[in-house]
């Protein structure tokens, strides 16, 4: 690998997600923290609906649904069980809802029809085949540069500011070692801008049982910022900068629908006369706008030596840590024909080899933030340096505990998987001992 080629590399991979490993772990569980006073809810304003999306032949679990308020820019996404639980304003109870997902059939259904009950909302299978393609299917390449050309188009070209849930978990074999959860306020420029956006931490809570992580702590740097930073069509630089689209091979596999609108699919992986490592995975492309919708990849962790430097921030000196899998999911939502951030995830799992030790330890990290609300933002708004969520940030650190469980008052979140409330229940029961 040249030195050009290094530099690139690493301009492009650290914002992405850094890791830090520390000796050493901490009994001491603090009171929650709060980042607003919750008690100026009032849950009147507001109602819940719960329930699940399972695929109507299987009925398995839909991962990442989305369930979205019509008419309104309200929305929330499925956990990794298929639940979901939606908060809308008391005067939109009269509303109808649209849950969509890659290569089902959307669903209208109306909130009245929750009856105050849980719901199972079975989607339908919309597997096609474009009977025609308007780009040449000898040429790839040329769909993702008309993709890229199209950004200023296809993508809201308004400032707005949008409201997002994050989540970070870290597990250690089956058990949650670490769970962290923000509210935030994001603060996007337009598609075509090349400012930076920014973030504003509105309210976290986290929990962790250090006693589980080997006197090995795990953080994560970057936080929110990690998850704002693989938004490929606000930061092409990341995958496909005119230099990089030239490092790749691109094929199209077969077609599929996203909320009944027909989609191209492209696959890409790096050429094999690249040495460094690279990204492979898949591009959903609206075939009537040429608008990504979607982008699911992975980082080509062959090289451990070199994927390690990238993602390890810091690290014991007798131990090794290699990062074996490290996927990426962005989806993109689309209002009066503009398409914009919805919820991206990140996915690693990293080695840990200790000199002078038989096993090794294996963690798997996850972060994802969903954006659940969104207005224009007319005032053209910003945030002071010193009110800005910095992407070295460790939301961990800043702030602690599991409490009430009326935390997040009328904000939607991200459905908790049924271990990570186990896990939450082991920390609430070491708050009571404390206490």
């Amino acid at each position: 690998m040249n030195q050009k080629s290094i530099f690139f590399y690493k301009k492009r991979l650290i914002p992405l997600l850094l890791i830090i490993l520390t000796c050493g772990y901490s009994t001491h569980i603090q009171a929650v923290t709060y980042l607003q006073d919750i008690d100026t809810q009032d849950p009147s304003n507001y109602n819940e609906f719960k329930g699940s999306v399972l695929d109507s032949e299987s009925n398995r679990p839909i991962v990442s649904a989305t369930i979205s308020v019509n008419n309104t820019n309200i929305s929330t996404v499925t956990n990794d069980e298929g639940k979901f639980l939606l908060k809308v304003p008391v005067e939109m109870v009269d509303n109808r809802i649209t849950i969509s997902h890659l290569g089902y059939r959307d669903k209208i259904i109306g909130l009245s029809e929750f009856k105050g009950k849980s719901m199972k909302i079975k989607l339908d299978l919309s597997i096609i085949e474009l009977s025609e393609v308007s780009i040449d299917p000898r040429d790839p390449e040329a769909l993702i540069r008309a993709v890229m050309k199209k950004k200023g188009t296809n993508y809201l070209s308004d400032n707005t500011i949008m409201t997002a849930f994050y989540r970070e978990t870290i597990k250690r074999r089956r058990s949650y070692v670490s769970l962290s959860e923000a509210v935030v306020d994001v603060y996007k420029n337009p598609y075509s801008s090349g400012k930076t956006d920014i973030i504003k931490l509105f309210k976290a809570r986290k929990s962790a049982d250090y006693k589980k992580l080997d006197t090995l702590t795990v953080k994560l740097q970057g936080g929110p910022t990690s998850t704002l930073y693989i938004d490929v069509m606000k930061n092409p630089d990341i995958l496909f900068s005119e230099d990089l689209i030239k490092r790749y091979l691109f094929s199209f596999d077969n077609s599929t629908k996203i909320n009944d609108r027909n989609i191209y699919v492209l696959n890409f992986k790096q050429r094999p006369t690249i040495e460094e490592p690279m990204y492979y995975g898949k591009l959903y492309i609206d075939a009537e706008t040429l608008a990504m919708t979607k982008a699911i990849f992975s980082l080509n962790t062959e090289n451990r030596e070199e994927v390690s430097k990238m993602f390890v921030r810091k690290k014991p000196r007798n131990a090794k840590v290699y990062p074996t899998e490290a996927t990426y999911n962005i989806d993109y939502r689309e209002k009066d024909g503009k398409w914009y951030y919805g919820y991206g995830r990140i996915d690693l799992t990293i080695k840990i080899n200790w000199k002078k030790k038989l096993f090794n330890s294996v963690y798997k990290l996850n972060v994802e933030m969903a954006v659940t609300d969104w207005k224009k933002n007319l005032d053209n708004e910003t945030l002071k340096p010193k009110d800005r969520l910095k992407s070295s940030v460790v939301i961990a650190d800043e702030a602690s505990g599991f409490s009430d469980p009326k935390f997040w008052g009328e904000y939607n979140v991200i459905e908790p998987e049924k271990s990570i409330e186990s896990a939450i229940k082991k920390i609430q029961k070491q708050l009571r001992k404390l206490n």
